[in-house]
């Protein structure tokens, strides 16, 4: 018999119905010669501190660097502690039964890098040693299964892709707990302040932006602007020099003349190639553009899309295609051409020779770009044709033509002021014409609309006005620019091809970078307001403790990121163990030394202070990741706030605000015993925490 173990059960389900299996057996589902099994995501994880000797959050155990990892199931809360899932450990057992009966084992999990660790951790942790067989497949298309399993590939085929996986995990586990813990303990243990590989200079890079932007000084500044006409068309040009007062401007704007003299017209042909193809992060940034969403929900929404046959895997950080696949480009383009608002597009793409851009297997990582496939979407919910017409669109756009403009800029002399006005003419649409994105503005946010000039003519000014400007910060991070910043570790850069270069050493990957921004909301460190990502008090605490020390240096992180992907195309391991270890003593030493200088108590940070213990009134409350709880324990207080209600987690200022005022206000994000979701707010009494329901 064959297994085949998903990542998770919807997966086994629909590659069970491509084979015809529908018997359920235990943890499973069957058909001769074949049984599909699953995990729920990570059923194996690394063992926590305590499975090494390393009990409680002391300044001697640091740093923790156990010599061999030890895998432990995943836990589940229960009133006194943590105890592994029984949930899961039953299904582990299925697994275990199956492995043992199966005389292949075939990997289904998600084809990528946290896909293939999930696998491996149950197969280490079940002690297995049989041989197994790996499907790697880029779309949930009954096609695409079928073709899949006819060219299994070897387990051990993907060996250093478990390497890159498993010194990822190995990393965030050496370098966060020690973090964690040096810095908690530097501040007195008052709460939980943690840190992370990624999610630290992450936060970083949102709090110089904040601060930059807070700190910035306004300076207003002045500018003259003619509006100038010939043949009937009026348009604007604007002076070179700017004032620092109004007065300076309104002068020297005396001195201009009724008249300007066209001192220089440059016309030039401008090329626009059409952009790559989606990867997870390009798409994740349009769809916070566009539509405000954040980047988890864009992945959620797009997984859906993938598991519903729509579109291909999404968890992909390539832009590119290659051969093969170009190959079915014609066949996709043709499935859009009853599509509502893009059939215009792809019946004209289906008469023309398609640009080949993005067409580079060299380029094409774990996965190729996003595409849609041959299935058209039936009933989906808004947010789902939003992303679906973002990937559909994109594909269109990326084998169009090229944008051809012509640009104008004409200089002109009034009352020896130069003056300068630009303008844009689209001669040939291209792949701008997929979504009618042809309409351009002059550098003033004016109609581009400039009529023929000729050196030295004489052109009648209808108009003089003095323009008030202001000096602008750079703008607060939205998730659409941080992701940006991420993929090239914080450094600006707009040019594409540039982008694409520094992508191996961004902070995190694709698939990793929306949990990273909800971890920070999470911690309490960022909130976010309206679109943009706002650096919270806690938040920026810990980043004054951090910013001088290496674990907030993006440039670093974004290095390691190199180093894994390097070790998946068979680079040294011991050396990357090595360096990390090296790096988390160094750390640890760091925070130990200078962490709780800027945790001090006070009225200005009050995210921090500590709070007495409301049962006792003699220990204070301590913070962790688990709940909040009496200092006191060891001498009878019992006094304690778990942080997870209803499958919410609560954040320190959430379960402080709970303990000081007895209540919070409406809280979203609770679910019930029957998977509905629902608001509430929280009311703590007699050290019970109760729902208060809205009226």
């Amino acid at each position: 018999m064959k297994v085949v173990i998903a990542e998770k059960p919807s997966v086994a389900r629909e590659l069970a119905r491509v084979f015809g299996a529908k018997a359920h057996g235990e943890g499973c589902l069957v058909c001769p010669g074949y049984a599909f099994t699953w995990a729920f995501g990570h059923l194996i994880q690394l063992a926590g501190p305590e499975a090494y000797g390393f009990s409680g959050w002391k300044q001697e155990n640091l740093p923790m660097l156990p010599e061999e990892f030890k895998l432990a199931v995943k836990k589940a809360k229960v009133k006194d502690g943590y105890i592994d899932d029984p949930f899961i450990v039953k299904q582990l057992q299925n697994i275990k039964r199956l492995f043992e009966e199966a005389t292949e084992i075939i990997v289904a999990t998600d084809a990528g890098r946290e896909g293939e660790l999930i696998f491996r951790y149950i197969y280490q942790h079940l002690k297995c040693n049989k041989p197994f067989s790996r499907l790697w497949i880029s779309s949930q298309t009954d096609e695409a299964i079928k073709t899949g399993f006819k060219n299994l590939k070897p387990g051990s085929h993907y060996d250093t892709l478990f390497y890159s996986a498993q010194c990822r995990s190995e990393a965030d586990w050496i370098v966060g707990l020690n973090a964690t813990q040096a810095l908690s303990i530097a501040a007195g243990n008052r709460s939980v302040l943690s840190l992370g590989r990624v999610q630290t200079p992450t936060l970083a890079i949102i709090c110089t932006r904040y601060l930059e932007n807070k700190n910035f000084i306004v300076t207003p500044y002045f500018q003259i602007q003619l509006s100038l006409q010939k043949n009937g068309i009026v348009f604007k040009a604007t002076g070179t020099i700017d004032y620092d007062a109004k007065p300076e401007a309104e002068l020297a704007a005396k001195k201009a003349q009724s008249t300007a003299r066209v001192t220089g017209v440059d016309i030039k042909e401008k090329k626009e190639t059409p952009p790559l193809l989606h990867d997870l992060g390009s798409l994740q940034q349009e769809a916070n553009r566009k539509y405000g969403y954040t980047a988890e929900k864009t992945l959620s929404i797009a997984q859906a899309l993938y598991e519903n046959k729509l579109i291909t895997y999404p968890r992909t950080g390539s832009r590119y295609i290659g051969e093969d696949v170009f190959n079915t480009i014609p066949i996709l383009i043709s499935a859009l051409e009853e599509h509502p608002t893009l059939s215009t597009a792809a019946v004209r793409l289906a008469a023309m020779n398609l640009n080949k851009k993005c067409v580079d297997a060299t380029k094409v990582t774990d996965h190729h770009a996003l595409l849609i496939t041959t299935v058209k979407p039936g009933q989906l919910s808004a947010e789902q044709m939003d992303l679906y017409d973002l990937v559909a669109s994109r594909m269109l756009e990326s084998f169009d033509g090229e944008c051809f403009k012509e640009v104008t800029k004409i200089t002109l002399d009034s009352g020896n002021i130069l003056f300068f006005a630009n303008g844009v003419v689209i001669k040939s649409p291209g792949w701008r014409a997929v979504l009618n994105e042809t309409e351009e503005m002059d550098d003033n946010n004016n109609e581009a609309a400039l009529p023929a000039v000729y050196e030295k003519e004489i052109l009648p000014v209808v108009k003089t006005d003095i323009l008030s400007r202001k000096t602008k910060p750079k703008p607060l991070f939205t998730e659409a620019s941080l992701l940006r910043a991420m993929e090239t570790a914080g450094r600006e850069m707009e040019d594409e091809a540039l982008r694409q270069a520094m992508k191996d050493t961004g902070l995190g990957t694709p698939a990793t970078r929306a949990s990273i921004i909800e971890t920070l909301i999470g911690r309490d460190y960022v909130v976010r307001e309206k679109k943009n990502l706002i650096p919270t008090s806690r938040g920026l605490s810990v980043y004054e403790i951090v910013k001088d020390k290496r674990i907030a240096q993006p440039e670093l992180t974004g290095q390691w990121e190199k180093r894994l992907e390097e070790i998946r195309m068979g680079s040294d391991v011991p050396a990357f163990k090595k360096e990390i270890r090296d790096y988390a003593a160094v750390i640890t030493k760091e925070l130990l030394a200078g962490g709780g200088s800027l945790l001090t108590p006070s009225p200005d940070n009050p995210s921090i202070d500590r709070i007495t213990c409301p049962a006792c009134k003699k220990g204070f409350i301590k913070f962790n990741p688990k709940a909040a709880g009496c200092s006191a324990f060891q001498d009878g207080c019992k006094f304690t706030v778990w942080r997870n209600i209803s499958g919410k987690t609560l954040t320190d200022l959430q379960l402080k605000t709970l303990i000081l005022k007895g209540k919070t206000g409406v809280l979203k994000g609770f679910e019930s015993k029957a998977g509905k979701a629902f608001e509430a707010a929280l009311a703590l009494e007699n050290g019970k925490v109760n729902f208060v329901f809205q009226k």
